[in-house]
């Protein structure tokens, strides 16, 4: 895979962020699912899933310093990042060489059409204006095979509208589930399943997570 610049003035503003930070938060985060069980609860079915449907390779898009990467390998998915951070890439390599890390953005895959299996975006698509976002949609799908599954995990609005908030790293957007939902299901997706979980010790917002699959397009209908 090319490693490929941010093609935006937000992507940009978004990648210079994670670097400054890229080693605190790799620091931070590198446990940060032991102490979740419900998020891994949810990324186990999805593992399941893909498995059942008989594997092949997940993307986990926005992987940072690439813990989650690991966890999903440890699931038995053959799972490789992409991160928008040359620098957390970087770390994830360099804390995980046996898997592979790119740099690219998750509007701009450099993959074949339906070359995946699954893709995880995990809290990835936040710092996306909403706006901006339904191209992103389009590439997972594009990217995705038939049947090919999707799990998105995010911050939630508490039911009111897309909001905006100061994301310690560079400003966030906070989503309805039904929103997101929404703009899964009109890019072409089916809803499975979803979860909403309160916020844990230190967090300040509840967390949304959708599961989704690609719908099989015309003439691959099942």
């Amino acid at each position: 895979m090319t490693e490929l610049a941010p093609s935006s003035p937000y992507l940009e503003v978004t990648a210079d962020a994670y670097s400054a930070v890229a080693s605190l938060y790799a620091e931070l985060a590198r446990d940060s699912l032991g102490a979740l069980p419900l998020d891994r609860s949810f990324l186990a079915v999805f593992a399941e899933l893909v498995t059942a449907a008989g594997g092949g390779p997940v993307a986990e898009l926005g992987c940072g310093p690439g813990y989650l990467t690991a966890h999903l390998r440890d699931l038995g998915l053959d799972a490789f990042g992409v991160d928008l951070s040359p620098v957390m890439t970087g770390l994830a390599r360099e804390a995980y060489p046996d898997l592979r890390f790119e740099t690219g953005s998750m509007d701009a895959l450099d993959l074949a059409d339906g070359e995946l299996n699954g893709i995880v975006s995990w809290y990835s698509v936040i710092h996306t204006p909403p706006d901006e976002l339904p191209p992103y949609f389009a590439e997972f799908r594009r990217t995705l095979a038939p049947g090919g599954h999707l799990l998105l995990a995010f911050f939630e609005s508490e039911g009111g509208p897309v909001a905006p908030f100061d994301h310690k790293v560079t400003t966030a957007y906070r989503w309805p589930l039904d929103g997101l939902a929404d703009m899964a299901r009109e890019a072409g997706f089916t809803e499975i399943g979803r979860m909403l979980r309160e916020p844990c010790e230190g967090e300040r917002f509840r967390r949304g997570h959708l599961l989704m699959r690609r719908a099989y397009g015309e003439g691959n209908e099942k």
